[in-house]
């Protein structure tokens, strides 16, 4: 339902009016008082009340919201809506105790794909940096369909929101990443990992290298899995932030193998062969895309050391560290942010002279004028 804007140029002008200085303070008649708080309590949105409405609307069953004229566009920007609410810890909390988390959950049952994306996406924001909302979607029994979602969704973007969602809800969540191993989420991230989406690839191999980094016994269930063959392949992927991502593992898993002697393998010999080849397209780049790759180099540099116990050819060809790279940020704020003490220091009259005091003559040594 459209709503009309608030008068800001009327609120603006009534303001300026009883606050630009040039007059003396007065007392507000009372309907000065009344036309004020009506025109800011027109602005003012009761959250709570509206997440309730949306609540309600999310408990109402399908076919009746389509028998009212709801379509699903309005669903997804009732979503939205409800997202930007969300994002307030203490709202998120609040979505449960109003009962609205349950028909959320609900809908990433819905038939349609951006509905189940959107929803996802709501559920991530919620349970983000939020042990309480993390608990109580584990409690409402949320982890299943967006393993669900995840796993055999047949949309790639539902698949890509509810792996978004499962990050969040098991990060720094011990029995969130319990309940993941149990439903064999590493078998669905290995799958992740062979989709042709780039961005599906990258959220799988983020929440891969947490998951290693979080705890290295790990590390022995993907390599029966068989994930640093895939990763490997995808260390040349085209796109750079699934390199990136894909180096990031590949180095907790090199690093662990250099800690155990004797366990070198045909996969080490490959890892070097595709450290061999990012460093030859990485000394073809140009000075832009170098610039770049920071990251990518510093990581081929750290995989070659593990492997090589050596610095990589990047360091010996000056590629490791370009010029400037490590000089401090130019110092923009003090040149507009200056000290109080400082400021006054550069702005003071070295020789401060009173107003009043006259110029004297200077007194000139010599022969006077002939007379």
């Amino acid at each position: 339902m459209a709503r009309e804007g608030p008068n800001w140029e009327g609120l603006l002008k009534w303001s300026l009016s009883h606050a630009d200085g040039t007059n003396t303070s007065r007392n507000l008649s009372e309907e000065d008082k009344r036309w004020f708080m009506e025109a800011m309590q027109g602005q003012t949105i009761d959250v709570i009340k509206r997440m309730k409405e949306i609540t309600l609307v999310m408990k109402t069953p399908e076919q009746v919201l389509e028998s009212q004229g709801v379509t699903p566009q309005d669903i997804e920007d009732m979503l939205d809506e409800l997202q930007e609410h969300v994002e307030s810890i203490d709202n998120a909390n609040d979505l449960h105790s109003i009962g609205g988390l349950a028909p959320l959950l609900d809908y990433l049952r819905n038939s349609h794909p951006n509905i189940r994306a959107k929803a996802a996406d709501v559920v991530t924001t919620v349970v983000q940096n939020n042990p309480r909302s993390q608990q109580l979607v584990m409690e409402a029994n949320g982890m299943e369909p967006l393993l669900t979602n995840f796993t055999s969704d047949t949309d790639v973007g539902v698949r890509t929101k509810a792996l978004g969602a499962i990050s969040s809800l098991i990060r720094h969540n011990k029995s969130g990443i319990a309940a993941f191993r149990l439903a064999n989420g590493y078998t669905a991230l290995r799958d992740a990992l062979g989709s042709e989406s780039v961005r599906f690839q990258r959220k799988a191999l983020n929440l891969i290298h947490y998951l290693l980094s979080e705890n290295h016994s790990d590390i022995g269930v993907i390599t029966e899995l068989g994930f640093p063959r895939i990763m490997m392949h995808l260390a040349s992927s085209q796109d750079s932030d699934v390199r990136e991502a894909a180096l990031r593992s590949l180095l907790v898993l090199a690093r662990d193998r250099s800690e155990k002697p004797d366990t070198s393998s045909e996969d080490d010999d490959k890892l070097k062969q595709i450290l061999r080849d990012r460093i030859r397209g990485i000394s073809e780049m140009s000075f832009e895309d170098l610039g770049a790759a920071k990251e990518e180099r510093e990581l081929v540099d750290s995989l070659w050391k593990a492997c090589h116990n050596e610095p990589s050819p990047l360091f010996e060809q000056g590629l490791l560290s370009l010029p400037g790279e490590d000089a401090p940020p130019p110092d923009v704020a003090s040149q507009y942010f200056q000290p109080p003490l400082r400021a006054l220091a550069a702005n003071r009259n070295p020789d401060p002279k009173p107003e009043n005091e006259k110029n004297e003559a200077p007194l000139l040594l010599g022969p006077g004028p002939s007379a």
